[in-house]
């Protein structure tokens, strides 16, 4: 029996489908809104209904082609995938002015790329035709083995391939936060932006997603599922890409969080102080096993106590990941545990095979199927 289970949220307990539709709006927004490119902003607007985001996350992510791709390279994170999107449209559109403007792309691939910058290279692009090309994403990426944040990597490359520019300017740096900022916009709303970057919105009229979050089976089974593993006495936490305050809000909404101990509970806010804690650090984000390794130790763990953890550890046999993603996968491999896959995340039952080719130990349709399989044990 394992002592200690450790479950991911997006795509295992709460859907993700909510942060995707942010995600292509975030990206939608910094194409063609005055306040980035605006390459099209009559087209933009803070409210939208839901057959309108579903086709501009139709178009951003070509039919969610994008996303899958990012995902089956191990990519996780949600603001990663933004900033990869949006930056490789940002190179295909500096691609189609280079013969005439070779001197200013030159220089914004050198320079730090924040929105001051982003409104300039907006002022220039609008005295040419220019055109977007998203399933472009699917062929240029679709030519590299890139894993993980090599993706990122991967856009200097492409930069100096279309652009004819040496740069690094494509590494996560100004331009991620800005990306960031703008997500968490749509995801969190006007209320609660400050409190979730320290920054007020650079675009108000946002009331966010946070207050609409979807449960991947009926929310009263998966209190149902914790009620029964804390009977038996398996310790359980959470390790996931979301932000504390889109992990604990709902959680507190959907009557979750009683049944956890918050030192349990390691998010993405919990991987960014570790990797500003240490300098130099590499990205502590899945499929590195650090939230786990946190999740594991609690969070009054150091960094340093966490990081210098032997792996894999001594009792990875009593201890279980549950997560949806290769990510998850990866994580719970270099810990050393076991790792149960549920096919609820973005690739639903089309994931099954690339989790058994990769060796899960388990394979859930549900994370409630969780309880029976800990029955037959």
């Amino acid at each position: 029996m394992f002592k200690t289970i450790l479950f991911d949220v997006d795509g295992v307990l709460l859907s993700e489908e909510r942060y995707f539709d942010a995600s292509a709006l975030t990206v939608w927004e910094m194409l063609t809104s005055r306040n980035y490119l605006a390459l099209a902003p009559k087209n933009f607007k803070t409210t939208y209904n839901e057959d309108e985001i579903l086709n501009i996350r139709n178009q951003v992510f070509v039919n969610d082609k994008v996303l899958k791709l990012m995902k089956s390279r191990g990519l996780n994170a949600n603001w990663d995938m933004i900033y990869l999107s949006f930056t490789h449209q940002l190179i295909h559109l500096l691609s189609q002015i280079k013969d005439k403007e070779m001197e200013k792309v030159a220089r914004w691939c050198q320079v730090p790329i924040n929105r001051e910058v982003l409104l300039e290279i907006g002022h220039v692009l609008s005295h040419y035709q220019v055109e977007l090309d998203f399933e472009l994403f699917l062929t240029e990426f679709g030519r590299t083995n890139a894993v993980k944040q090599e993706l990122l990597n991967y856009l200097n490359e492409l930069a100096g391939e279309k652009l004819g520019v040496k740069t690094t300017s494509f590494e996560k740096g100004d331009l991620w936060f800005v990306c960031e900022h703008v997500s968490q916009e749509w995801y969190v709303g006007d209320d609660n932006i400050v409190a979730s970057t320290g920054n007020p919105s650079v675009q108000t009229g946002k009331a966010g997603f946070l207050a609409n979050e979807t449960t991947l089976a009926p929310k009263q089974d998966i209190a149902g599922l914790f009620e029964f593993l804390i009977a038996s006495g398996i310790q359980i936490g959470i390790g996931t890409g979301r932000p504390e305050l889109e992990t604990i809000e709902p959680f507190k909404h959907l009557k979750w969080l009683p049944y956890f101990d918050q030192n349990r509970i390691v998010t993405a806010d919990d991987v960014l102080k570790a990797e500003q804690a240490i300098p130099k650090c590499s990205s502590l984000s899945k499929p590195h096993p650090f939230t786990y390794i946190m999740g594991l130790k609690e969070k009054k763990a150091t960094v340093k106590e966490c990081l210098e953890t032997k792996l894999p550890i001594d009792n990875g046999n009593s201890v279980l990941i549950v997560g949806d993603s290769l990510a998850d996968l990866l994580a719970a491999r270099q810990l050393g545990s076991k790792f149960a896959a549920v096919l609820t995340g973005l690739s639903g039952q089309d994931a099954r095979s690339e989790f058994e080719e990769n060796g899960a130990d388990y394979i859930l349709d549900s994370v409630v199927d969780l309880r029976g399989l800990l029955e037959t044990m």
